[in-house]
């Protein structure tokens, strides 16, 4: 059988009575929405259940999937120990699916459980389907770091998992939307918020995965979403069918968006390859950063293509402009993988014979040398992004107010040790976080007294 229905639903503990003690009246339509869903839910009668929880076990590159025979748990975190939910898990279909990821090298399985606990974004759509008595067992696959083209496959996956048991199965994504509506919210509020959630339930609502899997990094950050992980892996196990989808309810009283939609299987469908076309629009984006990029960035791309290609050092091009042959300047070289750093390594004067010889050696460093990150791959070569920067000469200021986040890189030390920080960085908007970031990077306490330098940069794309 393949995924006969899915539904994304929210999770906040309040919407339980136990512990809401009233305060869940305000958000009466999503608890309405949830009824009729999970009735939607038992009338298929699923033999299996496959919960997505952003509240699981998470890790960076790895999707964890809960072991054992059964699992339980309760809400005394918010006050309601007397409130508990217990799910006896599919053995069947989880065998079948690790088995389904391995022969697909999806990093996904039962390694790594920190807790056999269910957590409360499980818990509380599990409470509204077991309203209906539904016989049927339960799998819980957290979520991971990794890009939406690893979700979707992990998608595919659990459908290919549904068709070799012959499970009817249904997947529950859970998950709350912006955690940024109101100002007076536990979050805050940010633009971004009320935007994402309605392109979120615009798309849910029309079944729209592609635009829900195209969304910018920066943007569903600031947003503070929390389910869109969960979304694309249930896109993807509807890849190959048409989706009949509706949503339901949207509220957001508290400052946290919660959606409410339905999704049913209504069969094959060969326009909706979506993971293929996700797979070709991430390619033409690609080549069209590689048609517009600057000859800094060309030089640094093709150094270290070439390094890792044929195994050594190649000569610099003999066409450089007069600026990259003639010019000595410190540099940062920073590769960017799915949107997220995969290198980046600098320096802050001048170290080689040639601007040009300073972005070749820092764009080998990034991609093979920096700590943080294992070496660079062929494999990986036509998606990384570059971008390189180009220092001015620092100079020593004596106040924080002589700086600037966005004009303005900053050096930070203290003795022997330094923290550097390259100026207009997403996340970094205010010249205290970036000192602060500065310091920690270069083991500078707080409290202790630095010095100050800042630093003008050019930057290529």
């Amino acid at each position: 059988m393949s995924i006969l229905a899915a539904v994304a639903v929210p999770h906040p503990p309040l919407i339980m009575p136990e512990v809401g003690r009233g305060q869940e009246k305000t958000i009466q339509k999503t608890i309405d929405a949830y009824r009729e869903v999970m009735a939607k839910v038992a009338a298929l009668k699923p033999d299996t259940v496959v919960v997505l929880s952003p509240h699981s076990v998470m890790y960076a590159d790895y999707f964890h999937i809960s072991p054992g025979k059964t699992a339980r748990g309760d809400f005394g975190a918010y006050r309601a120990p007397e409130a508990s939910v217990t799910a006896t898990y599919d053995a069947e279909f989880r065998a079948a699916l690790i088995d389904r990821c391995q022969k697909t090298k999806i990093p996904a399985g039962t390694l790594g459980e920190k807790t056999a606990a269910l957590d409360h974004a499980t818990m509380i759509p599990l409470r509204f389907l077991q309203e209906h008595r539904l016989q049927c067992k339960y799998l819980r696959i957290g979520l991971a770091g990794l890009p939406a083209r690893e979700h979707y496959r992990l998608g595919t996956a659990i459908a290919e998992a549904a068709a070799q048991t012959g499970k009817r199965a249904v997947i529950i994504a859970s998950g709350d939307l912006s955690h940024k509506l109101k100002a007076d919210g536990p979050y805050g509020f940010v633009p971004e918020g009320p935007e994402f959630d309605r392109l979120a339930m615009e798309a849910l609502g029309k079944g729209d995965f592609f635009s829900l899997l195209i969304m910018d990094k920066n943007f569903t950050e600031k947003a503070a979403e929390c389910g869109l992980r969960s979304f694309w892996i249930m896109a993807g196990a509807f890849d190959g069918h048409k989706v009949a989808a509706k949503a339901l309810s949207y509220e957001g009283p508290f400052g946290v968006g919660y959606g409410v939609a339905w999704f049913k299987n209504e069969g094959e469908d060969d326009s909706r390859f979506i993971g293929e076309q996700l797979a070709a629009w991430q390619t033409e984006k690609l080549n069209k950063i590689r048609n517009k990029e600057s000859e800094p960035v060309r030089l640094a791309r093709e150094s270290l293509e070439s390094f890792i290609r044929e195994g050594k050092e190649a000569a610099l091009p003999t066409e450089l402009s007069p600026e990259l042959i003639q010019k000595r300047a410190g540099a940062f070289v920073s590769l960017k993988k799915d949107g997220e750093l995969r290198g980046c390594i600098g320096t802050f004067l001048p170290t080689a014979s040639s601007l040009a010889a300073e972005i070749r050696q820092n764009a080998l460093s990034a991609g093979l040398k920096d700590p943080r990150f294992p070496p660079v791959t062929a494999a990986e070569l036509p998606e990384l992004v570059y971008s390189v920067d180009v220092l001015a000469e620092p100079e020593q200021v004596t106040s924080m107010e002589e700086l600037d986040v966005k004009r303005y890189g900053v050096i930070v030390q203290s003795g022997e040790r330094r923290g550097l920080l390259l100026p207009d960085l997403e996340g970094v908007d205010t010249v205290a976080e970036q000192v602060a970031i500065a310091r920690r990077k270069g083991g500078i306490a707080p409290q202790e007294k630095v010095t100050l330098w800042r630093f003008a940069v050019t930057r290529y794309r």
